[in-house]
Formats: structure tokens, sequence, C-alpha cells
């Protein structure tokens, strides 16, 4: 009898260290794992859409792209103008994404070009529609070679009770110069380093010893 329960807890004392050695190999929990990362995006010239792309190459997620009830026009002087009047008198254009069940999203990336050096207004209009508190917001961007403007900045005022996290900015097209699609390429891939850069110092990827 004693020797059938000395066997027992032989055998007892071995499932708790398997099971102690499972728990120690487990991976910990990433980012857009389990569908808690969503990526919204506002691209003219699909530029922003590629970076979106690469980064949910990388952290996985939902990809959704802004689309307006009334499109902008195709005219690019013309577009210039009614964002320039739409910053002047601070109006929302009414958008036709809607975005179900965002309370399952824990982070949220929102990418945009810069238009007038300023978060477009679209993207503004997203902002003031959900309600992102408790959440970790991204913003990243595109731009012609003169920065991200005052976006990053606008992204924080209007998310006043999320965690906004640093920005990422590169710079994509001139539509002005007739300069559209860049992102491919040599191009692309100098971006998605950067991006894993960009995520690892934000922890959102771990960092990876490089050469």
């Amino acid at each position: 009898m004693k020797r059938n329960l000395f066997f027992m807890g032989l055998l007892l004392l071995a499932a708790c260290a398997c099971r102690s050695r499972g728990e120690a190999r487990a991976p910990e929990k990433t980012v857009g794992a389990s569908g808690d990362t969503l990526i919204v995006y506002l691209s003219r010239t699909n530029n922003t859409r590629a970076l979106a792309e690469i980064i949910q190459r990388e952290v996985g997620g939902t990809l959704v792209a802004l689309e307006l009830e009334t499109p902008y026009p195709a005219n690019y002087p013309a577009t210039v103008q009614q964002v320039a009047e739409e910053n002047e008198t601070g109006y929302l254009p009414p958008l036709k994404t809607k975005i179900e069940h965002l309370e399952r999203y824990e982070v949220v990336f929102v990418g945009f070009p810069t238009w007038g050096m300023q978060l477009p207004p679209p993207m503004k209009s997203f902002l003031h529609e959900v309600d992102l508190s408790g959440k970790t917001v991204v913003p990243f961007n595109t731009n012609a070679g003169y920065g991200v403007g005052s976006g990053f900045r606008t992204v924080r005022e209007l998310c006043p009770n999320s965690n906004v996290l640093d920005g990422f900015s590169i710079t994509g097209g001139v539509e002005r110069d007739g300069i559209y699609f860049v992102m491919e390429g040599e191009k692309a891939e100098e971006a998605r380093t950067q991006v894993q850069r960009w995520l690892e110092n934000i922890r959102l990827l771990p960092a990876v010893p490089r050469r």
C-alpha cells in the first residue's frame, strides 16, 4: 500500500512538472493575435493603404478603408479647395464607412495622408464619431515630403481618453506633381523595415536583434 502511494506521488509530481514546463513555453499574447486590432485608414493615391497593409502583415488585425458618402472630386485642385474650405469652417464630411462591434478592439491604428499640413477632414469625422476611450490609438501617416504637420497632435486632441502612442510618418507620392503610387519595390521594402523598427520601439512587436 505504501509503495502504491509512493508511486502515485511520483506520478503527480511529474504531471505538475510537465504543466509548469508547458506554461513556461507558452507564447505571450501578441497584438492582433485574437482579432483585437483595428487598422483604419484614409488613402487617395493608395500609398497610405499600402502602409496599412504592411502594418497588418506585422501585427494582424482588421483592415478598414474610410469612405465618404460623397467622395472628393477626382480633380486634385478641386479637392485641395474643398479640403481647405472644410478645414476653415470645421465641416466634418459624413462617412459611408461604419464599423461594427468597435468595442472588441483594444488597439486602433489610424492612418492618413497629410492634407494642407493637417489631419484630413474624413479622419476628423471618424474620430468625432467613435468613442476610443480606454483603447490604444496608434497614428501613422504618408506625406509629400513636408511631414505630418499637425496631424498627430490633432489625433491626441480628439482621443483625450485613449493611450495614443508615438506615430509613424513616411514620404509617399506627390499628387500635386503627378507622382501617385510609390509604395512598391525598394520603397515598400524600406517602409517595411522602418515600420518594424517603429512597432518595436512602441512595443507592439518584440525587438529583434539586427546586424
